[in-house]
């Protein structure tokens, strides 16, 4: 038999063998990129395929700009806070709400819904002006308002530790009250678990805090 023969013949074969290479190649692929896609899901956006309520949404929208004043008022405790404790916890609230944050943010788009509520929520300015009421009262869950945030702002050294422990107990406390919301009335379960860990780790800190102003 000619080689030319022996190479018509094989030929088929070869086709047959490229053809199932390629497939299974193919079906390898999709099946990593199907688990690229199951790992984005778990940070965040597997709310996305899951029920949510409008307590799910109420509790980033009201979570998100509540996170962002605490993250403004830690930033401060650099160059003005006196106590090695104070600073380190303004760092660790720092490290813990900035990336919840954008979890929250994510949720809302991949729900279809506004980062903000189209009423608001009162007391919420982030320390640019506002209400000077410092009593905390007709503030959306422990914001502060203008006057808190530009009297933190101004002060130094052991005054600083002390409006700053104060101020963020009574912030925690606000984001204890929405996160026990969210646990009672929300449906999303990836929410709840974030609630959970707001809860436990907020409650820890207003103990530290509390201890702090203890030694002040």
């Amino acid at each position: 038999m000619s080689s030319a023969k022996r190479a018509t013949e094989h030929t088929p074969k070869r086709r047959i063998a490229v053809a199932g290479a390629i497939t299974a190649a193919a079906l390898l692929l999709a099946a990593c990129g199907s688990d690229d896609d199951m790992n984005g899901m778990d940070h965040g956006g597997e709310s996305a395929a899951r029920p949510f309520n409008d307590a799910d949404v109420a509790f980033a929208q009201g979570m998100i700009p509540h996170h962002q004043q605490a993250v403004e008022m830690s930033e401060l405790a650099d160059g003005r806070a006196a106590g090695t404790e104070i600073k380190a916890l303004a760092g660790e609230i720092e490290k813990a709400q900035g990336p919840e944050i954008t979890t929250m943010r994510s949720w809302l788009r991949a729900w279809g819904e506004p980062e903000a509520a189209e009423s608001g929520m009162p007391g919420m300015d982030h320390g640019s002006g506002g209400s000077d009421d410092t009593s905390g009262s007709g503030h959306a869950a422990g914001m502060m308002s203008g006057r808190d945030m530009r009297e933190l702002t101004a002060a130094k050294g052991a005054e600083f530790d002390e409006k700053f422990a104060r101020l963020m107990i009574e912030h925690h406390n606000g984001a204890i009250a929405m996160a026990r919301d969210q646990r009672k009335n929300g449906e999303n379960t990836t929410a709840k678990k974030l609630a959970a860990e707001v809860i436990e780790a907020q409650t820890a800190e207003v103990e530290q805090l509390n201890r702090i102003l203890g030694r002040l």
